[in-house]
């Protein structure tokens, strides 16, 4: 078992192998410097799929009015609440790592606005509120925040430390996007989960593996320095790519073939879904690569937010 004292000792002799001085901790951390932990840009990745859960249940692009306080409160948990306790216990964990890591430079525990200490606070707290407003959404709604937040910690947390095990690394971060997403939607609607559309979370699981796999090679070489057995590290380059490059097809045909059977994607849209699907294999192969950055991402996951519209006006009768 690591002191404290050991533990502060890593983590300067990995800053002045990186070039970099000793860390100076403010033990106040102003509200932006907390936000910043959170990552407000993550937010709508959860969000999302929590709206398309929401459509699902209701048929709705707008619920009921009667709704909308539930509805908000889900929102809050599934955007701000949980990415922020589940990003602080991940950077409070993986400090070392990122300290050799360009991308995360600007992180507030690598300057030290926010302390590794401070961090699992602010996890705690956040982990804590998300089940507490869980569970004025519904039960089953909070029985899903509890599981988001234990894997979570389980994705971070030594000794079971997920992200460093390759291939759990995506399944967590792919399940609970593509699956958890619209399920806790349809919950925070109903907790009757018997008509939940699972094939659509099966499609939006591949989309996850899909956008996923590449994210893992932005951070490939830090990861590798750091002797993070993630799945890219595991791998390589080439075959977690191509790997993530399967996936999007898979979902891309997929959809095609909902859209085909009239499943839960209506069968007006299949026009739509043909003309599309082509342009979104391209896409991917055209702005994601082996040699990857986020730029890329954000590229095929912006292209991909046009047939999730589409979808959305169709299945409750506006197209």
């Amino acid at each position: 078992m690591t002191t404290g004292v050991e533990q502060s000792s890593q983590t300067h002799a990995v800053l002045r192998s990186a070039g970099r001085g000793p860390l100076v901790v403010h033990h106040r951390p102003r509200v932006r410097d907390v936000l910043a932990v959170g990552r407000p840009a993550f937010w709508a990745v959860s969000v999302v799929p929590y709206y398309v859960g929401v459509l699902l249940a209701t048929h709705r692009l707008i619920p009921a009015p009667s709704e909308w306080a539930r509805l908000l409160l889900g929102a809050l948990v599934m955007g701000p609440l949980l990415w922020l306790s589940v990003l602080a216990i991940n950077d409070a964990h993986d400090l070392p790592g990122d300290l050799l890591n360009p991308r995360k430079s600007k992180s507030p525990l690598l300057d030290g606005r926010v302390s590794v200490r401070t961090a699992k606070g602010i996890a705690a707290i956040a982990g804590t509120a998300s089940l507490a407003a869980g569970f004025a959404v519904g039960v089953v709604f909070a029985l899903g925040v509890l599981l988001a937040v234990v894997l979570g910690y389980a994705y971070s947390v030594p000794p079971v430390r997920l992200k460093t095990r390759a291939g759990f690394d995506v399944a967590v971060n792919s399940l609970a996007l593509g699956t958890f997403g619209p399920l806790t939607g349809w919950a925070a609607v109903t907790n009757d989960l018997s008509g939940f559309p699972w094939l659509m979370a099966l499609q939006g699981t591949l989309v996850a593996v899909g956008l996923y796999l590449p994210t893992t090679l932005a951070d490939l070489e830090a990861d590798r320095a750091a002797g993070y057995r993630t799945i890219a590290v595991r791998l390589g380059a080439s075959t977690t790519y191509r790997l993530g490059f399967a996936a999007w097809i898979a979902a891309a045909g997929l959809s095609v073939v909902l859209a085909a059977a009239d499943l839960v994607i209506p069968r007006s849209m299949l026009a739509l879904e043909i003309v599309m699907v082509p342009v979104l294999i391209a896409a991917y192969r055209r702005f994601i690569g082996p040699g990857q950055t986020f730029k890329g991402v954000v590229v095929v996951a912006s292209l991909f937010l046009s047939p999730c519209v589409a979808f959305a006006l169709t299945y409750v009768g506006i197209i």
